[in-house]
């Protein structure tokens, strides 16, 4: 729209330019507001007694204060430097799985690599690394496994579950809506609550996989019914001729779908696995209901047994959605500059 479009439609009449002179001047009132409290009067230093004397000011000390209880919750303090290389490893992972160029066959022993190096940082009890059970992990390290091994669990499933859909053999495709129709018909919390608690109880006596598996396992088998429906999306959209054109020169039915329907289907599905991506980040922050401590429920350990910094959760909770904001807005940046090069391609 250009700049004679918008004074048009903010100004063209006198009841849009009093709404717009009233909506401007609400927006202002409300970011002077909100800079005074969050930078003019804030306490940043680490400061309790400060903090509580402060009048209409932010206190960004419990961050300084708080920090690595919040980013890593339970896990011993002096061991502190293993889920932090363990992040940077996984990270690092994650990068180079985002550069095209990248996409080799040497892609999938690094991800193995990276993932046993994360487990035996974050669990020790080899090389002289002290025990640290599962029940003690949590913060930003928590938060990031769950994301990054949950999708890297679902994505073949959902494939799967996604081919099996478009299949020729009724049973394949019963079989593959049922499980989709009947995961997608309840809510994460109560996969969770299941595989917490419910399953547990059908196992044998004296077997009792650990509580991360098992909600892993669950997260895993939620998400996947969500890409399954995106994928099978993708795959509908391909034409029917360039399958029939394919098989007509020879190509198997595996090759077809290999090499000519997914990578077409994939392509044409990015955002919209990206949005899935973005909500499987965001929801790893229900764990906390089953008794894993991930970004938010390090919040809760870290000031709910400390009265001198118990009342500001506030600031406590802008830091943690600053955290994830940073996370997903890299997520959406990173899947248009994609679709650019994708669409080049």
């Amino acid at each position: 729209m250009t700049a004679g479009g918008w004074r048009a439609e903010l100004f063209g009449t006198p009841l849009r330019a009093a709404l717009s002179l009233a909506l401007l001047g609400g927006l202002g009132w409300a970011l002077w507001h909100a800079l005074d409290w969050a930078l003019l009067r804030a306490v940043f230093r680490p400061d309790a007694e400060a903090c509580r004397a402060a009048i209409g000011g932010a206190c960004w000390g419990v961050v300084a204060e708080k920090w690595r209880p919040l980013l890593f919750g339970r896990y011993p303090y002096a061991e502190q430097w293993r889920p932090a290389v363990a992040v940077a490893l996984l990270s690092s992972a994650a990068l180079a799985s985002a550069w095209p160029r990248c996409w080799r066959w040497w892609l999938a022993p690094l991800w193995a690599a990276a993932l046993a190096a994360c487990v035996l940082l974050m669990r020790g009890g080899v090389a002289g690394l002290a025990l640290v059970p599962t029940g003690q992990w949590g913060g930003l390290p928590l938060t990031i496994a769950l994301a990054v091994v949950g999708l890297a669990l679902a994505f073949p499933l959902a494939l799967l579950l996604a081919l099996a859909r478009r299949s020729s053999s009724p049973v394949a495709r019963a079989l593959a809506a049922g499980y989709v129709e009947l995961v997608r018909g309840v809510p994460l919390i109560s996969v969770l609550f299941m595989a917490s608690y419910l399953v547990p109880l059908l196992w044998p006596a004296g077997w009792k996989p650990d509580v991360l598996l098992r909600v892993l396992a669950g997260l895993a088998l939620f998400v996947a019914a969500y890409l399954a429906e995106i994928i099978r999306g993708g795959l509908q959209a391909v034409p029917r001729g360039q399958v029939e054109a394919a098989m007509a020169l020879g190509f198997g039915r595996w090759a077809v779908q290999r090499d000519i329907v997914l990578p077409q289907a994939l392509r044409m599905v990015v955002p919209a696995l990206t949005n899935n991506v973005v909500g499987t980040l965001k929801d790893t922050s229900l764990v906390t209901v089953v008794g894993l401590f991930e970004l938010t429920g390090a919040l809760g350990l870290a000031l709910g047994g400390d009265p001198a910094w118990r009342p500001f959760y506030l600031e406590g909770y802008l830091f943690i959605a600053l955290l994830y904001w940073c996370m997903c807005f890299g997520l959406s940046r990173y899947s248009l500059w994609l679709e650019r090069r994708l669409r080049a391609g």
